[in-house]
């Protein structure tokens, strides 16, 4: 009777654990800019594919980089089903933007803004040796159906300047411990335009988990997530990522970089990382 009584207890916890873990998929992306001069791989050839794979992944959550106010437009109407928040790096409607896209029926924003990444983040502005204004999105999201909090973050990290995706990616991890003060879980994704290798990464990876690294299924997919278009080349360069708070707050179940195409094209110049979490 004793051991029933155990084995009832250890039942009822593992239940309890399952029914408290709330499961989500996140995507991130780095969707290639509206620019005329990629021709056949612009973004009037990509738009229905582009938003064809997102309704089909149906991501919980998502982060893009480098949308431009019209881009925005396009992913905003023909996903409705979201909601968004995020401003271009040049003001309001105004320059490539790093947004959050949001189930609305799953989520509701308790707080969320943009900061630019410099010395002086709450100001439209570039910092160190940037070749350009980079920013960073927040949003708190609150589940609505069992009143959970999470943070996520989403950035696009300099292409150009060492020490500006070195310190940006600092003032991100600040910025995090400033706001998460009631220790929420956390999302950190984007294209950070850094190799694993790079000190940077290393260092991130002291504080917050690498969801590729911790997923409980083998990686799914291409190893790099830049394509630059080309379809008949391996992809090896991984530069995209999504990290988590570290802790048994958050686990990933799957972890995949997605290479679909459609007549030998590919949606953007980058492939999207998707991960399935559960996070407490």
């Amino acid at each position: 009777m004793f051991g029933k009584n155990i084995a009832l207890l250890v039942c009822f916890g593992l239940m309890s654990h399952f029914l408290n873990a709330q499961t989500l998929k996140i995507m991130t992306y780095n969707i290639r800019l509206d620019v005329a001069s990629d021709g056949e791989n612009d973004w009037t050839h990509r738009k229905d594919f582009f938003t064809g794979q997102l309704q089909f992944y149906a991501p919980d959550v998502f982060g893009v980089q480098e949308a431009k106010p019209n881009q925005v437009l396009d992913i905003a109407v023909a996903l409705p089903q979201y909601g968004y928040v995020g401003i271009g790096r040049e003001g309001i409607g105004k320059g490539e933007s790093s947004n959050i896209f949001y189930a609305k029926e799953k989520f509701k924003v308790l707080e969320s803004s943009t900061f630019w990444l410099s010395e002086t983040p709450d100001v439209i502005s570039m910092g160190w040796d940037a070749a350009c204004n980079r920013v960073c999105t927040y949003a708190l999201l609150k589940n609505v159906q069992n009143n959970k909090l999470i943070w996520v973050f989403n950035t696009h990290l300099d292409h150009m300047g060492e020490q500006a995706r070195t310190k940006g990616l600092e003032l991100i991890l600040s910025r995090i411990e400033k706001l998460n003060s009631k220790k929420y879980p956390v999302i950190l994704m984007g294209d950070f335009n850094s190799e694993p290798e790079a000190e940077r990464i290393i260092a991130l990876k002291n504080r917050m988990n690498d969801s590729r690294t911790i997923s409980k299924e083998k990686p799914f997919g291409p190893y790099g997530t830049f394509n630059d278009f080309k379809y008949n080349e391996a992809t090896s360069l991984l530069i995209d990522y999504i990290f988590l708070s570290k802790g048994k707050a958050v686990t990933v179940n799957k972890y995949a970089v997605l290479s679909d195409a459609k007549d030998l094209k590919y949606p953007s110049d980058h492939f999207p990382v998707f991960v399935e979490i559960n996070y407490e």
